[in-house]
């Protein structure tokens, strides 16, 4: 049995007891699971872009697209096909392997879906893997998705069940394990994490990580973001979470699902070049590039460059190893 064996047993104790190891210990641990199962120099980039902004009549307590607070965000409707398509020309030039595209739904109509997957059949018409996020979906159309050639579906549990109706009331976890597990069985691979820092426990973070790591298959993209403290938004003041607690939280996730790709994701404007170094050592290995992640702010793409050459670290395709 190698260190890096496939489990879906884990249990809170003892995920609790890797947070608990001594720093550099659980990074070892971590970069060690890396290296049997990843170029430890590479990293896969992706692109974000949100195709919808706005207007959502969810009430998710850290996003400013919800209709229901006053962040200043302005709403806009589906983009045309072509302005989708040169963002992901750009974003293809810049590096990025993967274009996903975002849209601030509860959930999508049908003649919605119908949209997105001309998107990304031309998308993928450009040699880019394709994502999208686009709320909860009804079998037929996971199927039409499916069927129009889209590579990953990205639906975040955000947090703990426990912690989950602290920060959303709007849809249930359940809700979004039923989409989950649509998508996984229409053949789409999964792309599902969290956000840290909510003001959730220690616990909470624990029990996230175990519901993913738990999954019959583990999720193939398991971003892990910081939350980004809007104004407007419940979430506004929370109290900062330790840089340090984010990189464990980043080395767990490798131990715990090793031949996940793990994405620093959201937060990533915050976080010194230092911070992201320790994240790619724990084993973070996929980044969202560009200077937007949906509404708000990441580094600079030439910024991002720069890091990437003074780790010595370069861009990789994104196949599931």
């Amino acid at each position: 049995m190698t260190s890096s064996v496939i489990r879906h047993d884990w249990q809170a104790a003892e995920v609790l007891d890797l947070y608990a190891l001594p720093f550099n210990d659980l990074l070892f641990k971590a970069q060690t699971i890396h290296r049997e199962n990843f170029n430890p120099n590479e990293v896969q980039i992706s692109s974000l872009l949100s195709i919808k902004t706005g207007s959502c009549s969810e009430d998710c307590g850290y996003c400013p697209q919800s209709a229901r607070y006053e962040s200043g965000l302005k709403s806009e409707p589906l983009m045309p096909i072509n302005e989708v398509l040169e963002a992901a020309q750009l974003a293809k030039s810049q590096g990025a392997t993967r274009f996903c595209m975002g849209a601030a739904w509860r959930k999508p109509k049908d003649k919605d879906i119908e949209r997105v997957v001309e998107m990304v059949q031309g998308v993928k018409a450009l040699g880019m893997e394709t994502c999208v996020t686009l709320g909860m979906l009804t079998d037929e159309q996971t199927e039409s998705l499916k069927a129009g050639g889209l590579d990953y579906y990205n639906h975040n549990l955000d947090t703990s069940e426990d912690y989950y109706s602290e920060v959303i009331t709007t849809r249930t976890y359940q809700d979004r394990l039923d989409t989950l597990e649509r998508v996984r069985n229409s053949g789409i691979n999964v792309c599902c994490g969290g956000i840290v820092g909510m003001g959730e426990s220690d616990l909470d973070r624990a029990n996230l990580l175990i519901q993913l790591a738990n999954m019959l298959q583990h999720p193939e993209s398991v971003p892990v973001n910081m939350l980004v403290q809007i104004e407007g938004t419940p979430l506004m003041g929370t109290e900062q979470l330790d840089p340090l607690m984010f990189v464990r939280t980043i080395a767990v996730a490798k131990i715990m699902m090793p031949k996940s790709r793990v994405r620093l994701s959201a937060g990533r404007n915050e976080m010194s070049d230092e911070m992201q170094a320790l994240c790619f050592f724990a084993g973070a290995n996929s980044i969202f590039y560009g200077d937007k992640l949906l509404t708000t702010d990441n580094p600079m793409t030439n910024h991002d460059l720069r890091l990437f050459d003074r780790l010595g670290l370069k861009s990789a395709g994104s196949s599931y190893a």
